[in-house]
């Protein structure tokens, strides 16, 4: 909320200075560091065992619903009253989050029990999702998904300003259907109950699959379909990948291993980010999208061929 309220004063400030928006971007990427995985694993406590895959899933529902609605309001209320009066009505969506948190009722959660801090714990993390193959199986894949691949919010907008000739208004349209396509396979999902390995293998091809299909599309019209198509696979993707490492992983673990999810998924942007960037400056912005879809091939590969070495895969499910 602080962080909105500072980009409001700034949007209204005639010539704000550069370096502001560094420290805004800097201050949120610390507190996205706490709030990513507190959120998330805050979702398997407010649900019996037996419902969080279900929770997962509706949770990434109610992310994509956002993702299609957000977009477009924002671009009205850009177009309408300007860049500051947005972010003031962002800051002000955050009553109705505090709002909700304080009407919770905290004996009806489902809490992990409390351990005592010790030196070690991220080592100790490391080392529980080292003995359990599913775990560091599903990381490696991830480690490639979330570095080469995930990264749309800088590898989209590339495309669609200097491959496709268009402007923030189309991105906005092609972005829409990314989350349009989100939705509807988080509402797939839901119904199916997919958690198992071999969904989040699946999910890693298609998402390869459909963004190589995008390196070669010519214009906005046929990039539509595709991109409705890549919102479909990254949301199967990163559901069941999200769904088995807190369903296979003890509930006092749930926390580091979700945080450590986090910095694969999230804190290799800031790394891959600019150098996705150079090759886009460099060769084309084709080119990202082309390596983050080989990147998720060679994860999916990697996914099927180490998960059939094991028996007795993980709780949900054998490997095969």
């Amino acid at each position: 909320m602080l962080e909105s309220i500072a980009l409001a004063v700034l949007a209204f400030t005639h010539n704000p200075p550069i370096s502001a928006f560094y420290v805004i971007a800097t201050f949120g990427g610390i507190l996205l560091a706490f709030d990513n995985p507190l959120r998330r694993s805050f979702v398997s406590e407010m649900v019996p065992k037996t419902d969080i895959p279900n929770a997962v899933i509706l949770y990434s529902t109610i992310v994509n619903v956002a993702r299609i609605i957000g977009p477009p309001l924002a671009g009205v209320l850009i177009v309408v009253f300007g860049y500051g009066w947005a972010f003031s009505v962002d800051a002000l969506s955050y009553l109705a989050v505090l709002v909700c948190l304080w009407m919770m009722r905290p004996s009806e959660l489902h809490l992990a029990p409390l351990k005592l801090r010790t030196k070690g714990e991220i080592r100790k993390g490391f080392k529980y999702i080292l003995s359990m193959p599913v775990l560091w199986i599903t990381f490696i894949m991830l480690a490639l998904v979330g570095g080469l691949a995930y990264n749309f919010t800088i590898t989209l907008p590339l495309f669609v300003t200097k491959s496709l000739h268009g402007s923030n208004a189309d991105f906005t349209l092609l972005y829409s259907f990314f989350g349009f396509g989100s939705l509807v396979s988080a509402l797939f999902i839901a119904n199916r109950g997919l958690v198992k390995m071999r969904h989040v293998i699946i999910g890693a091809v298609s998402v390869g699959v459909t963004m190589i299909v995008l390196t070669f599309c010519p214009s906005l019209t046929l990039a539509i379909p595709i991109v409705f198509l890549l919102g479909l696979a990254t949301i199967l993707y990163m559901t069941a990948t999200t769904t088995i490492m807190q369903v296979e992983s003890e509930p006092s673990m749930i926390g580091r291993v979700l945080a450590l999810q986090a910095v694969l998924f999230i804190g290799l942007t800031p790394i891959v980010g600019p150098f996705l960037g150079w090759i886009a400056d460099t060769l084309g912005a084709r080119i990202p999208i082309f390596i983050g879809g080989f990147a998720c091939l060679v994860a999916g590969m990697f996914g099927y061929m180490t998960s059939k070495k094991f028996k007795n895969f993980g709780k949900s499910e054998e490997a095969t």
